[in-house]
């Protein structure tokens, strides 16, 4: 009777105890009871705070505006009556308000916001689940969750993986297990002996010998001495171990895209977590509201649905707003005329001036010079005026005779490519049915005038082979050596090549290197069509430029001084201090005109660099230039830290500083 009653008497607790989580439960629903958002009472931490700006700061400030006026500012705070009086501390106040202004650093925003859990929300044998939601532009992104698991609750969570597990290691993994083993073994030895004398042979004996001796096979005899009941018992739990996951792990335990997963064990008052999610900025984007839904779960069923919270906004001040969009333009010189080059290497026979294209590598190297021509030819902006050709030999034979013969090869090279230039330019015409004028007029049967072909005879190419004699991969350190030497001594073109037939490396330049100098250098000479000055100054969008300020646009500072770095002027100055580089900013604003926008730059920076006297300066005389900038300043919360403290930018002021 004794163990009937103790029983009895928990099964009565337990429902004591599920009535009375039930209660809190409908409790919660009854008075709407939710946890809520607010902002935290502390500063961004990238940003000076009020304390910091004190710091730095003297009680009075003086004031000069562009007129000449001083005005002093104190330190100070607004008493009962309105009137500013001087202070030095300021209490710090709980948090009520709904939105805050944020600073965007290095393209990147971080929203801070607590999450405050009342404490009748909480219970040992509940876990609440929380949502933040962010809606930006238009789009709604969840963010990661905060859990908050109660004691009790996690103890059975925990209690059904200890189940689970016990479950998993009565799974036989060993099938011998099931094998009556003596049995078999008793029953070989009394009546088929000389099987039994297998179990002590290490020979390895296969299941036809098993077989021939018994009747039966192996596997056979192993199924008729196992017990099938557990062995197919054993299979079935393999296949249910889905299934008794969920039976025992109602609710697992969850580790992955989960900001905070805490387990309370006492419930003393409010829980508050601060939360910290950093978002990258993008264009346009001007706020972000952050709101809260949750769930209170008691084991595996949902108890409460919270409401959703009033929505927290951020509002961001990017100082991408400040650049300016001016289109900036280059100067740019164009030369009327214009002049390209090229070398070819093309082989005559020997003694010869004509060209061959089936000679050597001509074949080539003709087709490029031809590729080069046509594009010139057909070129919309340049007209083609005249091709100077220039012919090398090589320094075998006398000097003369290899003058005379690279003249001829020269005026060889022109009839060639004359001849091509006339059948291309009578090609097009027939293609395209009109020609074009030296005026660029479209005109009918107008015969153009022919491309001037100079010839130049350009001698024996010495200086080409030294270069390639010093880049020679066959030749040794010391053959090189004795040819520079033999370059230095010997003047006369006609004795050194004598000098160098009878040197025992002759034979590998006469056959391999001396080829290469019987270049054909094209100069092309060229005019822009349909100008006449030879110099016309210009301009152009500076795109480069353009570039560095829609990086800006963008919030992509670090490109953006890429392509703003050289310029150093207002713009570089903005993508600087936007990457928090104040100090570069600073060393090109401080050079610039003091306009408006440079001046409550100038402001932005100082304060953040503590020059507390500059940058109340800096702002006050923006203000006065550009009115606007007395509502911009809320919007920085370096500006914002400023007007707090010395009490800027009041009304009364304002009308009579500014009007």
């Amino acid at each position: 009777m004794r163990r009937e009653s103790a029983i009895a008497l928990a099964a009565c607790a337990i429902a004591v105890c599920a009535c009375a989580v039930s209660r809190k439960a409908h409790s919660l629903s009854e008075n709407a009871v939710a946890a809520r958002l607010q902002l935290r009472g502390d500063e961004d931490p990238l940003l000076p705070t009020l304390e910091e700006v004190r710091r730095h700061s003297r009680d009075t400030i003086k004031v000069t505006g562009l007129n000449g006026e001083e005005m002093f500012l104190m330190n100070a705070v607004q008493d009962e009556d309105g009137e500013m009086v001087a202070h030095d501390v300021i209490d710090a106040a709980v948090v009520t308000a709904r939105f805050r202004n944020v600073a965007e650093r290095h393209g990147k925003v971080d929203l801070e916001f607590q999450v405050i859990v009342p404490e009748a929300m909480q219970d040992s044998k509940w876990q609440l689940r929380f949502f933040p939601d962010m809606y930006v532009l238009g789009d709604s992104i969840r963010l990661e969750p905060v859990v908050i698991t109660g004691r009790e609750y996690r103890r059975a969570q925990l209690k059904g993986y200890q189940q689970y597990e016990r479950f998993l290691a009565s799974i036989v993994s060993d099938t011998t297990r099931f094998i009556n083993l003596w049995q078999l073994e008793l029953f070989l030895e009394r009546n088929i002996p000389e099987v039994y004398a297998f179990c002590n042979d290490s020979s390895e004996v296969s299941d036809e010998q098993f077989a021939s001796v018994y009747g039966v096979t192996e596997q056979q005899a192993v199924e008729h001495y196992t017990n099938q009941i557990a062995k197919r018992w054993n299979n079935r739990k393999k296949t249910l171990t889905g299934r008794m996951y969920r039976k025992y792990v109602k609710v697992p335990i969850v580790t992955e895209g989960i900001r905070l997963d805490t387990v309370l064990r006492d419930v003393n008052g409010d829980f508050i977590y601060n939360y910290v999610q950093t978002i990258a900025t993008r264009p346009k984007l001007r706020k972000v509201d952050i709101v809260l839904s949750g769930e209170v779960w008691e084991s595996d069923r949902k108890v409460y649905l919270m409401s959703r919270s009033e929505p927290l906004t951020f509002y961001i001040s990017s100082l991408s707003s400040f650049v300016d969009g001016r289109e900036r333009y280059l100067t740019r010189i164009i030369e009327r005329r214009a002049q390209a080059n090229t070398a070819c290497y093309v082989d005559f026979a020997s003694g010869s001036a004509e060209v061959d294209i089936s000679l050597s590598n001509n074949r080539d190297e003709i087709g490029r010079i031809c590729g080069n021509l046509a594009q010139l030819i057909e070129d919309t902006v340049y007209d083609l005026d005249s091709i100077v050709v220039t012919a090398s030999a090589s320094p075998e034979g006398s000097q003369a005779t290899n003058r005379t013969l690279a003249q001829r090869r020269s005026e060889g090279v022109c009839r060639y490519f004359g001849d091509y230039i006339r059948h291309y330019r009578d090609s097009l015409d027939r293609e395209t049915g009109f020609s074009i004028g030296e005026d660029g007029e479209v005109v009918h049967g107008v015969h153009r005038p022919d491309i001037k072909f100079i010839a130049r005879n350009g001698g024996e190419n010495w200086t080409m082979l030294d270069a390639l004699v010093r880049s020679d991969s066959i030749l040794t350190d010391t053959q090189k050596d004795e040819y520079g030497e033999l370059r230095n001594t010997v003047s006369d073109p006609d004795r050194l090549e004598a000098r160098l037939q009878k040197e025992p490396y002759y034979r590998h330049l006469r056959e391999m290197v001396y080829p290469r100098l019987r270049t054909v250098r094209f100069d092309f000479h060229l005019h822009r069509k349909g100008m006449v000055k030879d110099t016309v100054h210009t301009t152009e969008l500076d795109t480069t430029y353009m570039l560095g300020v829609q990086a800006i646009r963008d919030r992509d500072y670090e490109r953006a001084v890429s392509y703003l770095r050289t310029y150093a002027d207002y713009n570089t100055a903005v993508a600087y201090c936007a990457l928090d580089y104040n100090a570069s900013a600073l060393s090109i604003l401080e050079t610039l005109e003091p306009t408006a926008e440079v001046l409550y730059m100038r402001a932005v920076v100082y304060t953040r660099l503590g020059q507390v006297q500059e940058a109340v300066q800096c702002y006050v005389n923006s203000c006065e230039l550009n009115p606007a900038y007395v509502h911009r300043g809320n919007l920085d919360p370096e500006i914002a830290a400023l007007i707090k403290t010395y009490g800027l930018n009041r009304q009364d002021e304002q009308d009579d500083y500014f009007n």
